[in-house]
């Protein structure tokens, strides 16, 4: 009787330790993400004599990095064959900013301005509901002695909660 209990007993939690895995498996494949997280970019030239271009660009279309993404193993190192035209974002907001040189050198006027307006689109966000989670930037400047072109880079990273 109690071996008859016992393998009851095995049945019963095999069942429903199998019900709960099943059950976790389709919570997992309904998840959907909490937040979404956005990155604005502030693109300043410094190139001498006021020549460059500078703006503040933020893509308003989406992409789902998988797509465009490959796993390289010892087996198979096959490469991800996604054009150039899937992964070109058309759909983007282009904020115009001022270049950090004009003929006379570096104009602070500039600068503020840029200020300015990074900080207004930057307040919008937080208005929006956005949290700058994170701000990363770099410079590329004067490779060599005849180049004389740069470019300031900043990535203002965004999150904000799914509604």
């Amino acid at each position: 009787m109690t071996k008859i209990i016992l393998a009851l007993m095995a049945v019963f939690i095999v069942f429903v330790t199998n019900t709960f895995a099943q059950e976790n498996i389709k919570q997992k494949e309904t998840l959907k993400p909490e937040f979404e997280v956005k990155v604005i970019t502030s693109v300043e030239s410094i190139i001498s004599d006021g020549l460059g271009r500078s703006r503040l660009i933020s893509a308003n279309d989406k992409r789902d990095y998988k797509k465009f993404t490959s796993t390289q193993t010892e087996d198979d190192n096959s490469r991800n064959k996604s054009k150039r035209k899937d992964i070109r974002v058309k759909d983007f907001e282009e904020t115009k900013l001022l270049n950090f040189y004009n003929v006379a050198g570096i104009r602070f006027q500039n600068i503020a301005a840029n200020d300015a307006v990074i900080s207004s689109k930057l307040t919008t966000m937080i208005c929006e509901g956005w949290d700058l989670i994170f701000v990363t930037s770099a410079v590329e400047s004067d490779s060599g002695e005849k180049d004389g072109n740069g470019i300031f880079i900043t990535r203002y990273i965004f999150k904000r909660k799914l509604i």
